[in-house]
């Protein structure tokens, strides 16, 4: 009897779906926007610059937090926090002075940023298929470990830029540009000290791109294949944050190294276990100091860079043929 009752609604319900939905397939809402998007819009791939373009857009925003994190990781002795860091800034030296630098800012993302997202998407999109994530995590690697040895020169001058507004004006280097400070630089102090602090730089950018791209491409993949996201600007974002946190923690005790490196005096650390040793005296958190700036700084940054690089994607990528 209940076989036969369960049998008449099943008929029941398919003749009043024939009605309303004549030959036709009962779709969720989600999943017929996911198929509609991928039949009418083919997709498109990033240009090798686009990266570098992406990461200078993002740095018009985020370049005085990035001034803060470098003044809070040189200071030895921990007393002074952001908040006070900042207001004593703009008070003594108005608003102008939280973008300190910010040419050399431009040059190391035009150098560090392109030269590793260029490397990371021409040899992603070389693979047939979509790589999975352990081979994106080693493209992620290479392609930073290349764009830091590159970017060093341009990340040192901005290092030195940012630190130069805390010091007295007597002691400050007074560099008039990113490129003033890189003759200056060579000039006065050699050719090599322009990679000072390069082992550390590279260190951190292979970090830096594992976090952010291998692991911005994997999030984005669950999330696009889940039924709850589609590819828009709220996986975007939600990938990107996700990438600035992993980022930030991988990063942050090579990062306090690099920036102390690069704000020496010629000779004051006579090797890396040196400086490691001098920063340790302040403990384990001594490595990671300006943690807060440092993620409150990567994180909107790594957001607007991969909205800035999906946006140029949709609007200016290439297909392929």
């Amino acid at each position: 009897m209940f076989k036969e009752n369960s049998t008449i609604l099943n008929a029941i319900f398919n003749d009043i779906c024939d009605v309303i939905l004549p030959k036709s397939i009962v779709i969720p809402h989600h999943q017929t926007n996911k198929m509609t998007d991928q039949t009418k819009q083919p997709v498109r791939y990033s240009r090798w610059y686009f990266g570098g373009l992406a990461s200078a857009g993002a740095a018009c925003f985020t370049h005085p937090l990035d001034l803060l994190k470098v003044m809070l990781q040189t200071q030895q002795e921990g007393k002074v926090s952001a908040v006070q860091l900042t207001i004593n800034i703009v008070k003594n030296q108005g608003v102008k002075s939280l973008y300190n630098g910010i040419s050399a800012s431009f040059l190391r993302q035009m150098t560090y940023s392109m030269t590793r997202f260029g490397i990371y998407e021409v040899a992603k999109q070389s693979i047939p298929g979509d790589p999975d994530f352990l081979t994106k995590v080693g493209i992620a690697g290479l392609a930073g470990a290349a764009g830091g040895f590159v970017g060093t020169p341009a990340d040192m001058v901005n290092v030195r830029m940012q630190n130069d507004i805390k010091l007295p004006p007597e002691k400050r280097r007074n560099y008039k540009h990113a490129f003033d400070g890189l003759w200056r630089v060579y000039k006065d102090e050699g050719v090599t000290r322009l990679w000072s602090g390069a082992s550390t730089a590279t260190g951190r950018a292979i970090f830096m791109t594992i976090g952010q791209l291998s692991f911005y491409d994997q999030v984005k993949k669950i999330l696009i294949d889940s039924p709850y996201f589609e590819d828009n600007s709220l996986t975007h974002f939600v990938s990107s944050l996700t990438a600035g946190a992993v980022a930030t923690t991988l990063t942050q005790p090579l990062d306090v190294l690099k920036t102390r490196a690069m704000n020496a005096k010629p000779g004051e650390f006579k090797s890396q276990w040196e400086l490691i040793r001098y920063t340790a005296r302040l403990g384990p958190m001594g490595f990671f100091k300006g943690y807060i700036p440092a993620f409150v700084r990567l994180a909107p940054h790594t957001i607007l860079l991969f909205l800035f690089l999906e946006q140029l994607r949709i609007n200016f990528g290439y297909i392929k043929e």
